[in-house]
């Protein structure tokens, strides 16, 4: 049966099946609001699950969470299933595992700053080209030490670094811009504020962990729960076009194989390329060219093909078109852009049919085995096998509590990187500098003193002179009054001696 040989999509003339080995090729879920994406995103996943194929999914209103839960007979289904007549047609319940970058409704997946990457960084942060030439700088020089950065602590520690620096790192790598410096670190603030300190640190997310079968060989569901991420819109695309990187990066070539090793979902997709430089929407297409080769197939969801890009465009090969309004001018355009991108069919006037086709009917082009783009073909939506809409938090508590990964992300690490390393470092010259300083003070303080004590020393050598010098004046005037005194004392007494002497001889006379 179709279903059996490929991933059933829907009914229309005949069975419309995408085959396992162009899945690989990419492809584009596009409509209006309320046209049915989501139910056809959904049903997608459940027939890679089927196939033993691995999904990502970002599920931006948490409406995809029911894909966990056996769906529930409704008369719109079982009008469905009667006229493709689905006879195998069954309600089940999928594996899923879910993720949530802030680590609410699912288990926390994160990446680092080094793996982020100053690219991605800079659109995250909406840098301009001279604060861009800075951040490309910050990693030069944490790569050339060997410094880790992982969260934004160290990537702020690195940006001080590199300013209190910048005479030294000039010649090297050129001028560091103060200001720009201070426009990084007040967007990191923002950054911050919008949750995306959460995203960075460790344990980074396991690739492995996202390529994951249950008991039944079904493939795991990985929900990332992003209707509180799609509150930050940047933050939101970066962390999908990070994912991509990362799967191209480190998974093996496979070359054309038979089926994909993971398939990704990526729905609100022209928030991956609003505001994207030139350079980040050239790496994008490279990427989404070079990584069905690694086994990865992308599935873009959007409201309109025109908010991709034509240069990724042009290599998603499986199309499906839900209904497009067409009520002002440029609605009509996108219209006419839609229509032309599919390979025409003489029986339908493609232009008329996407402004005509009903909730769950799309407009769909799939690649036959040699690769061509089948002809377009006016599609009744397969019903999905699981509950439409979202589950309570009690049933997702306990699906988190049951996965494979239950207590592997929960517990944040934080391991020696730039920030410890140039904290210590700053510390250790703080503590020099201290210990230089005390130094200084007491050898200024030691030489105060032994200045006081000679001043102090020649005041009391001058004290001890002048005593000395009047001791001695004072002994000559005494010497001089004695001598004096004597003279005059020898004088009368020789004076009387003579008188006496003189009488005695000649007084008698």
């Amino acid at each position: 049966m179709a279903e059996q040989q490929t991933i059933f999509i829907g009914q229309a003339e005949q069975a419309i099946g995408l085959l396992p080995k162009m899945a690989n090729r990419h492809g584009l879920i596009a409509g209006a609001t309320g046209t049915g994406k989501t139910i056809t995103m959904q049903g997608l996943a459940e027939g890679f699950s089927e196939l033993g194929l691995p999904v990502f999914l970002a599920d931006v209103k948490g409406d995809v969470s029911g894909v966990s839960q056996p769906g529930k007979p409704h008369p719109k289904v079982a009008e469905r299933v009667e006229i493709m007549s689905l006879d195998s047609f069954s309600f089940t319940g999928f594996p899923v595992t879910f993720w949530d970058v802030f680590g609410e409704l699912g288990h926390p997946v994160r990446s680092t700053i080094s793996e982020m990457g100053p690219l991605l960084l800079s659109r995250l942060l909406k840098l301009n080209e001279v604060q861009q030439g800075v951040l490309d700088l910050v990693f030069r020089v944490a790569d050339d030490n060997g410094w880790l950065l992982l969260d934004l602590d160290d990537l702020r520690a690195m940006l001080k670094f590199v300013a209190d620096n910048a005479a030294e790192y000039r010649t090297l790598y050129g001028n560091i811009s103060a200001a720009s410096v201070g426009a990084i670190q007040r967007r990191l603030i923002g950054l911050e504020d919008q949750g995306g300190d959460q995203l960075f640190s460790e344990p980074v997310l396991n690739l492995d962990d996202l390529m994951q079968t249950d008991e039944e060989g079904r493939g795991v569901i990985n929900l990332l729960a992003a209707n509180k991420l799609m509150n930050s819109p940047q933050l939101y695309g970066t962390f999908l076009l990070w994912l991509m990187a990362e799967l191209f990066e480190q998974l093996p070539e496979v070359g054309d194989p038979e089926k994909p090793k993971l398939v990704l979902f990526f729905d609100e997709a022209h928030l991956i390329f609003s505001d994207a430089p030139k350079v980040l929407l050239n790496k994008i297409e490279q990427v989404v060219r070079l990584i069905r080769s690694k086994g990865v197939g992308v599935y873009f969801v959007t409201q309109n093909p025109t908010d991709i890009p034509d240069s990724v465009l042009g290599q998603l090969g499986n199309r499906i078109q839900h209904a497009l309004r067409a009520y002002t001018a440029k609605d009509q355009k996108a219209v006419r852009a839609a229509a032309q991108t599919f390979r025409a069919n003489s029986k339908l006037d493609t232009e008329t049919v996407i402004t005509e086709l009903g909730v769950g009917e799309a407009l769909v082009s799939l690649l036959d085995e040699k690769g061509r783009p089948g002809i377009v073909q006016q599609t009744l939506i397969k019903p999905p096998k699981s509950q439409i809409g979202p589950i309570k938090p009690e049933q997702r508590k306990t699906l988190m509590a049951q996965s494979l990964v239950a207590g592997v992300y929960e517990k944040e690490v934080d391991r020696e990187s730039a920030y410890e390393i140039l904290t210590a470092r700053a510390e250790k010259v703080a503590e020099q500098q201290a210990t230089s300083e005390a130094a200084a003070k007491k050898e200024k303080e030691d030489a105060k003193a032994e200045k006081a004590r000679l001043a102090k020393e020649k005041v009391q050598n001058a004290k001890t002179r002048k005593s000395k010098s009047s001791s001695r004046r004072s002994d000559s005037a005494m010497d001089a009054f004695v001598k004096s005194a004597m003279r005059s004392l020898g004088g009368q007494v020789g004076r009387k001696l003579i008188r006496g002497v003189l009488g005695s001889l000649f007084g008698g006379r």
